[in-house]
C-alpha cells in the first residue's frame, strides 16, 4: 500500500481522498475552473497537472493511466484532444491557484482553480545563459559607478597641482638662481684664471 500524504486527509479515509481528487479533476477539465477549498485546491493541483502530462503523451498507455483517474470518458477525449495541445509547448505550471476569501457558511478558505489557458509559457533563459549575461550586466552599472570616482581623483589632482604650482615656481626660481650665481661666478673664475695666467 502507498504511503499516504502526512497531513489531513480529504474525507474519511485514503480510498474516500481518491474518489474526491478525481471527481474534482473531473469537474476541472470539464469546466475549466472550480471553486473549492484551498486545502482541496492544493491537493488537486499535482494530480491534475499529471493526468495533463499523461494527456501530452497522447498514447494509448497515457489513456489507460487517465482513465484509471477519470472515468468519463467523455472528458478524457476532451483532456486528450482540447486541453493537451494547448500545453504542449509548456513544461509544467498548468494550473493556477487563486484565493478568494473564507466561505460564508463556516469560514472555510476558498479558492479558485483552473487551467492556464491562452497565456503563453514565461521562458525563463537557462541557467548559464542567465550567468553570461550577469557580468555583462553589471559591467555597464560598474562604469556608472566609476565615472565620478574617475572625475573626483583627477579634480584632486587638479587641486594638488595647483596647490604645488607656487611651490614648483619657487623651486623653479631657485634653480634659476643658483644658476644665475653659478654662471656669475664662472665668468670671475675663468677672469682670475686668465690674470693668473
Amino acid at each position: 500500500m502507498p504511503t499516504p500524504t502526512k497531513g489531513h486527509r480529504l474525507g474519511g479515509s485514503a480510498a474516500h481522498e481518491r474518489h474526491i481528487l478525481a471527481n474534482l479533476a473531473t469537474a476541472l477539465f470539464e469546466h475549466g475552473r472550480i471553486t473549492t477549498t484551498e486545502a482541496k485546491a492544493k491537493r488537486l493541483r499535482p494530480v491534475a497537472e499529471r493526468l495533463i502530462t499523461f494527456a501530452k503523451r497522447g498514447d494509448l498507455h497515457a489513456r489507460r493511466r487517465v482513465m484509471t483517474v477519470v472515468t468519463d470518458k467523455g472528458v478524457v477525449h476532451q483532456l486528450f484532444t482540447e486541453i493537451a495541445p494547448e500545453f504542449s509547448e509548456r513544461d509544467g505550471g498548468y494550473t493556477r491557484i487563486t484565493k478568494i476569501g473564507p466561505r460564508k457558511g463556516d469560514n472555510a478558505a476558498m479558492a479558485v482553480i483552473e487551467l492556464v489557458r491562452g497565456e503563453p509559457a514565461a521562458s525563463r533563459p537557462r541557467r548559464r545563459a542567465r550567468r553570461a549575461e550577469a557580468p555583462a550586466a553589471t559591467a555597464p552599472a560598474a562604469t556608472e559607478a566609476e565615472a565620478p570616482e574617475a572625475e573626483a581623483p583627477e579634480a584632486e589632482a587638479e587641486e594638488t597641482t595647483q596647490a604645488e604650482a607656487p611651490e614648483a615656481a619657487a623651486t623653479d626660481d631657485d634653480v634659476q638662481d643658483v644658476d644665475a650665481e653659478a654662471s656669475d661666478e664662472a665668468p670671475a673664475d675663468e677672469a682670475e684664471a686668465e690674470k693668473d695666467a
